[in-house]
């Protein structure tokens, strides 16, 4: 599993990272007894501070989503709350491609630029789409990378960067 931050939405990291993995347990993503990476590797991959992650841990643990184990590891717990309802992940569906199209357009995207970009990343190429080089390795973590978007659910998505890699 993939996870994604943007340095520049305004929410605090950790947040991110807490919201995305509520989300991908209430959706069903991730099940009871599933490993989430430690904070080191998480923090590796998407190249932030490991007390940030930390932080997003520890409310997890809190709130009863996670259970940490030294030596084990980090662990889904059983949640008690129903799964998403299908109507409910098709809203936050909407509403998160209602926000993407908003930025794009902003940025001046046309349509197809847009689907184009969307298309490549769901094929999991990083950065690609949207008329720029794909940059592949070490820098998929710092763009944003395949995998989650913006609402911590699953979903393709062009990353921090929104996929400007050229503005019209």
């Amino acid at each position: 599993m993939r996870w994604r931050v943007n340095p520049h939405s305004g929410v605090p990291l950790y947040v991110q990272i807490e919201e995305q993995i509520k989300t991908a347990i209430v959706s069903g993503v991730l099940q009871e007894g599933d490993r989430l990476p430690t904070v080191r590797e998480l923090a590796l991959e998407l190249t932030i501070n490991p007390n940030t992650v930390a932080r997003a841990y520890r409310e997890l643990e809190r709130a009863g989503f996670i259970d940490t184990t030294p030596g084990r590891g980090t662990f889904v717990k059983a949640v008690q709350a129903p799964p998403m309802p299908e109507e409910e992940r098709r809203h936050r569906l909407s509403s998160v491609v209602d926000v993407m199209l908003t930025e794009a357009r902003a940025l001046g995207f046309a349509d197809d630029e847009i689907v184009e970009a969307v298309r490549s990343a769901l094929r999991g190429e990083p950065g690609a789409g949207a008329g720029h080089e794909p940059r592949g390795g070490a820098d998929d973590a710092a763009d944003g990378g395949p995998g989650h978007g913006a609402n911590g659910g699953p979903g393709g998505g062009e990353g921090a960067e929104g996929g400007a890699g050229r503005r019209r």
